[in-house]
């Protein structure tokens, strides 16, 4: 499996922000992970991509702890946040500094700006970057090796329709290469319009994990399936 979790817990002192939470995504799938603010989901995304330790329990990529793998940027892309760019640094330069980094040819930056539509602007400035560019240069960050799954935390973020329908569009061609999405996002009606499955988190535990189809067929939308599974959330 690209992703699994398993048993995944993780305290922070007295507070339990993941708890025993345990699923998997499936190799040439996009999976929308959900699950209100503080529910635990970028806790969960860190976990996966070895940024934190669990407290108890494993997540894996590929079968393995994300630190145990050969050529990291060749198998998992990920974006957490936007781009931490240098406000004097274009976004060229950026690409080609990370280039360097996880070895991979010069010739990839320029591969990668297409793919994210940002060769027109990849030799201007950071310092005028608009965060939908920000959001489109960290994604051709994580395409930099390659890799077969991608990991994406609020992708959509900053970006404008035409922006979201090409994300969209870039992740369903990413899939039927055979690649994997594991992707958290707010954007409920742009989930339901791109993943094929969802696992939704409260509290740091799962509460469901099915096909979106399922799911919507147990309710008049998404985001009412989402609501009621949700509800009570809020302190």
């Amino acid at each position: 499996m690209p992703v699994s979790a398993v048993e995944l817990t993780k305290r922070f002192g007295d507070v339990t922000a993941v708890s025993e939470l345990s699923f998997d995504v499936e190799a040439g799938t996009i999976t929308g992970f959900l699950g209100p603010n503080g529910a635990g989901k970028t806790t969960t995304l860190r976990l996966l991509l070895g940024l934190a330790a669990p407290t108890h329990g494993r997540a894996l990529v590929f079968g393995q702890p994300y630190a145990e793998l050969e050529w990291p940027a060749r198998r998992v892309g990920a974006v957490l946040e936007a781009a931490d760019l240098h406000p004097g640094r274009t976004g060229r330069d950026h690409l080609r500094v990370l280039a360097r980094a996880v070895r991979v040819p010069p010739s990839r930056v320029d591969e990668v700006l297409a793919l994210v539509d940002l060769a027109a602007a990849a030799d201007r400035r950071a310092a005028a970057y608009s965060l939908g560019m920000r959001q489109r240069l960290a994604l051709a960050t994580a395409l930099l090796g390659d890799p077969e799954l991608l990991i994406l935390d609020e992708p959509a973020n900053g970006l404008d329709p035409e922006g979201v329908r090409w994300l969209r569009d870039f992740l369903r061609a990413f899939a039927t290469q055979g690649r994997t999405v594991f992707v958290s996002s707010h954007h409920l009606a742009e989930v339901a319009q791109t993943v094929e499955r969802v696992v939704i988190i409260k509290h740091g535990r799962l509460v469901a994990d099915v096909p979106l189809s399922e799911l919507v067929a147990e309710s008049s939308s998404l985001e009412d399936a989402f609501l009621d599974l949700t509800a009570g959330s809020r302190p």
